[in-house]
């Protein structure tokens, strides 16, 4: 659990920059591709994957300030150079609506949209909107790997430069 906002913006400030990065690692093809067959969500286009990532954030937004789950419209992102900045834009409104409520916000209980009478800590709201975030991201990296876009390494680091040094690892905490 995070005990201040700020802590939680932190932290959500480097999940943002991950998305910015792995977006403008994509090359042009990126702009419109969308998976073969599948409907609904499971149709969307790369470019409206990034719009629900960067309205997600505010209708989560709105449900933590306790003014209901309501989804703003999508940013423009008909071009690949509207995208990091609509993530970051979104990020920055997201953080100016949620450090408006004060600390109490965190502890104070949201009603779910769809279970009357059930409720969440504003917390754990503000960890289901990182995740879902988070999931999307990687779905776009997914896409990317699978069209042989190298998407980049969460943190640097790769799972065979991880390999490589499991030996060494070894040796040192096993032994």
């Amino acid at each position: 659990m995070f005990t201040d906002i700020d802590s939680f913006l932190r932290y959500f400030r480097s999940v943002n920059r991950r998305a910015v990065r792995d977006v403008t690692a994509l090359p042009p093809a990126a702009d419109g591709w969308t998976p073969v067959g599948g409907e609904g969500e499971n149709a969307w286009s790369i470019n409206k994957l990034i719009g629900h990532m960067c309205g997600s954030r505010l209708y989560f937004a709105s449900a933590y300030r306790r003014q209901g789950w309501i989804s703003p419209e999508p940013p423009d992102l008909s071009n690949p150079d509207l995208w990091a900045p609509a993530l970051d834009a979104s990020f920055e409104e997201f953080s100016r609506l949620v450090t408006e409520v004060g600390p109490e916000g965190l502890t104070r209980q949201i009603e779910m949209i769809d279970t009357p009478g059930a409720t969440l800590s504003g917390w754990r709201l503000l960890l289901m909107m990182m995740e879902h975030d988070i999931h999307h991201r990687s779905q776009i990296d997914t896409y990317a790997g699978l069209n042989g876009w190298d998407p980049p390494d969460i943190y640097f680091r790769s799972a065979e430069t991880i390999a490589e040094r499991q030996p060494e690892q070894i040796a040192k905490y096993r032994s």
